[in-house]
């Protein structure tokens, strides 16, 4: 990649907000009496042991275990910290895009972590989003274009709805914001090319 950006995901202190990545893409967050939990179903384990260690860095116990489906899950314990994310993320039960929500590079490298993908021919990325969310889309790619990135958003009608960056520039915008990947082949496989 050459030059660590200064606003690059390894520049910047970690911090519970950092989840947020998780909730745009298939996260959920669950409050309960001793506080907030927020948990993410993931394809592979390199992806949950990524996710497990960035919530450590934010200074929150993490588990990993498996979904009913069979897949890594990995989750916080519930803890009042993540209160006011929980907050900020749902109306209800419903999971819900703050409107002025802009993805820090944090945000945006749990995000990769949590669903992006490399599409066949290498010069397109993805960033997954939550099939079972799909209001919010829409609010998730503005979001997105104003932390500088410009998706256009993919497979809403499918169960593989997502956020497709392409372009040397917008692609090369997100690698400097997400740092390195995770010292792992198939993560490597996974990180947005330039």
């Amino acid at each position: 990649m050459g030059q660590l950006s200064f606003f690059s995901a390894e520049s910047v202190p970690p911090a519970v907000t950092d989840l947020s990545g998780l909730l745009a893409a298939q996260g959920q967050v669950v409050s309960s009496r001793e506080g907030a939990r927020v948990s993410v179903v993931v394809d592979s384990g390199w992806r949950a042991e990524s996710i497990a260690q960035m919530m450590r860095e934010a200074g929150l116990e993490s588990e990993i275990g498996t979904s009913e489906e069979g897949r890594p899950l990995v989750r916080t314990a519930p803890v009042p910290e993540l209160v006011a994310l929980a907050l900020e993320w749902t109306r209800g039960a419903v999971k819900f895009v703050p409107a002025d929500w802009v993805p820090s590079p944090r945000e945006q490298r749990a995000w990769v972590l949590a669903s992006g993908r490399v599409e066949a021919d290498g010069q397109r990325y993805v960033l997954g989003l939550d099939p079972h969310a799909p209001e919010t889309h829409v609010v998730l790619a503005q979001s997105l274009m104003r932390a500088g990135v410009a998706p256009t958003i993919v497979g809403i009608r499918g169960s593989c709805p997502g956020l497709r960056i392409s372009g040397r520039r917008r692609l090369m915008h997100l690698a400097e914001n997400i740092g390195e990947p995770p010292d792992h082949p198939d993560a490597r496989q996974n990180w947005p090319h330039i």
